[in-house]
């Protein structure tokens, strides 16, 4: 399995975006707490924006906010947009497709696989962007970082 390195980058932002729902924030901004460019930032947020999770606007006092309100974010909804999924379970290879123990193996693999995937799917779709954002607040508070802001520790 392999953590999807562009979602967790997006889900960091959105969490940020969501403690501060009525401030914009600019890409440059936006790429700081991540350590990218705002070009990587813009590029991955156009799938959010096409599914109506953010909007952008350009100009003085422009720039990306969420376009509803945090709990009406499902992590589901994010990872569909960008079209990542949060870990990526990797089909098996059967290097000997004529081995039925391998095709066996193989089957039997794809299948509990396939079941992982739509049980974390379930659990993604009840999951929101609120709830993210409540257990960063939770971790920040128990951290004695002495401002709002989220703290990015070491």
């Amino acid at each position: 399995m392999k953590r999807s390195e562009r979602l967790s980058a997006a889900l960091h932002v959105l969490v940020h975006m969501a403690a501060r729902p009525d401030a914009a924030l600019t890409s440059a901004e936006m790429a700081a707490f991540v350590g990218t460019n705002p070009v990587v930032i813009r590029r991955g947020f156009a799938g959010l924006r096409q599914a109506g999770i953010v909007a952008s606007a350009k100009g003085h006092g422009g720039g990306w906010r969420l376009a509803r309100p945090p709990e009406a974010i499902t992590l589901a909804e994010i990872q569909h947009a960008l079209g990542e999924r949060v870990v990526a379970l990797t089909a098996f290879d059967v290097p000997q497709p004529t081995c039925l123990i391998l095709r066996a193996v193989t089957a039997a693999l794809d299948e509990a696989m396939q079941e992982a995937e739509r049980a974390l799917d379930r659990r993604l779709a009840t999951l929101t962007l609120a709830d993210l954002a409540a257990e960063a607040r939770r971790l920040n508070a128990g951290s004695g970082h002495p401002h709002g802001e989220f703290h990015h520790g070491s």
